[in-house]
C-alpha cells in the first residue's frame, strides 16, 4: 500500500510506535507510482513491506520535526542539492557497504557513503528540427553566444536543475566566467524564463524560441503523453559538453536516516535499489540511465544518442550551490 505524507492515514500509519518488523519506510520527493515497479519487485524478491510518504517539498523539515522518533528509514530525492540538502542538515547516517561500492561509480555516491546515485539524466538541448542545425550545438558555453539570441527558452534560473548547471559551470571555469555566461545566456533568451523543462518544449513547437535547455527523461514523458507527443516530435535532443569535458548529468538517489528503525531492511532495499536489475526496472519507468556496471538504458532512450558524462563528483556541485545561487541572482536571471 502507497501512502501519501499529506493523508491523515499516512500522518498516523508512519506515526505509529509499533513498526512490523518485515518492512522498510520510504520518505520519497518521487511520486509513489513511479516507485512501484521498484517496490513490488524488492517486496517480491525479500518479503520485505515498503511504505512510502510522497513529501514533494518540506522534508528536510519533516526529518528535523520528528527527530529519533522520525519512522522513516530511506529518503528518496531527485536532483544532488536536495540529496545535500538532507546530508548537511545531519539527518542520514552513513553507509558502508561492499554491494553499493561495487554498483555505484564513485562520481554518483558521496565520498563518505551519506547518499548513493541510483539513476542518472543528462541536461541537455532541445533543438527545433526544422530551425536548427544539431552541429551548432555543441557546448554549453555555446548557449552564451550572441547567434542566439531572442532564440532561447529556459526555466527559472533559481530551479535546483538549473541551478547545478551553473555550480557545474563554476567548477570548471571560475566564477568571473560563469557571470558573463550567466549574463549571455540571458541576453539570448527569447522570453523571461517561466515553466517546466516540457513547457520550452512546448514554446519550440510553438514557434516561441528554437533551443531550450532541459532533462533527457522528459523527451519520454511526452512521448508517452497524447498531447504533448507532438512537441516531442518537434525537437532533436542534443547533448552538449563543457569544454575539455563531459555533458552535464544529475541524479536520482538515496540515503538513509538518522533514526533509520529498520536499518538492516533498510540496507538491503538500497542494495537492492542499485542491482543491475532493480537499476534497468527504475530506469525504464522513468526514462532515465542506470549506473551499475552491465545495466543499459532502454532502446529508446539509447535512441536519443550517446554521450560522455562529466566525471566531476556530484558532492562537489553540491558544495557550490550557494555561489551558484547568489551569481543567477546577482544577473537577476529571472528578471
Amino acid at each position: 500500500m502507497f501512502l501519501r505524507a499529506t493523508t491523515a492515514l499516512t500522518l498516523a500509519a508512519l506515526a505509529a510506535p509499533a513498526l512490523a518488523q518485515e518492512e522498510v519506510n520510504v520518505y520519497s520527493y518521487r511520486q509513489p507510482e513511479l516507485l512501484a515497479p521498484l517496490t513490488d519487485a524488492f517486496t517480491e524478491e525479500t518479503g520485505i513491506k515498503v511504505n512510502v510518504a510522497f513529501l514533494d517539498k518540506g522534508m528536510v523539515e519533516r526529518l528535523k520535526a520528528e527527530g529519533r522518533r522520525s519512522p522513516a528509514d530511506l529518503v528518496f530525492t531527485v536532483d544532488i542539492s536536495r540529496l545535500n540538502a538532507v546530508v548537511s542538515a545531519g539527518l542520514t547516517q552513513a553507509v558502508e557497504s561492499e554491494t553499493l561500492s561495487a554498483n555505484v561509480p564513485a562520481a554518483y555516491h558521496d565520498p563518505d557513503g551519506h547518499w548513493w546515485g541510483l539513476t542518472t539524466r543528462a541536461r541537455i538541448v532541445y533543438a527545433s528540427k526544422d530551425r536548427v542545425d544539431p552541429s551548432e550545438v555543441t557546448t554549453y558555453e555555446d548557449l552564451a553566444d550572441p547567434k542566439w539570441k531572442g532564440r532561447i527558452c529556459i526555466r527559472s534560473g533559481t530551479n535546483a536543475y538549473n541551478v547545478a548547471l551553473v555550480s557545474a559551470m563554476l567548477h570548471h571555469h571560475g566564477e568571473e566566467y560563469t557571470k558573463e555566461w550567466l549574463e549571455g545566456l540571458k541576453a539570448n533568451l527569447a522570453r523571461k524564463p517561466q515553466g517546466n523543462d516540457r513547457a520550452q518544449v512546448k514554446a519550440i513547437w510553438a514557434g516561441e524560441c528554437d533551443i531550450s535547455v532541459g532533462n533527457t527523461y522528459y523527451m519520454g514523458k511526452m512521448l508517452e503523453d497524447p498531447e504533448q507527443t507532438e512537441w516531442a516530435n518537434s525537437v532533436n535532443v542534443l547533448f552538449p559538453t563543457f569544454e575539455n569535458a563531459g555533458t552535464h548529468v544529475n541524479i536520482s538517489g538515496v540515503a538513509m536516516t538518522a533514526a533509520a528503525p529498520n536499518k538492516d531492511n533498510a540496507l538491503k532495499m538500497m542494495e537492492f535499489l542499485t542491482s543491475t536489475e532493480a537499476q534497468e526496472v527504475y530506469a525504464e519507468a522513468n526514462y532515465e540511465y542506470p549506473i551499475a556496471p552491465g545495466s543499459e538504458a532502454i532502446e529508446l532512450v539509447q535512441n536519443w544518442g550517446e554521450f560522455e558524462a562529466d566525471d566531476v563528483n556530484l558532492m562537489t556541485l553540491a558544495n557550490l550551490r550557494g555561489d551558484a545561487l547568489r551569481l543567477i541572482e546577482e544577473v537577476d536571471f529571472d528578471g
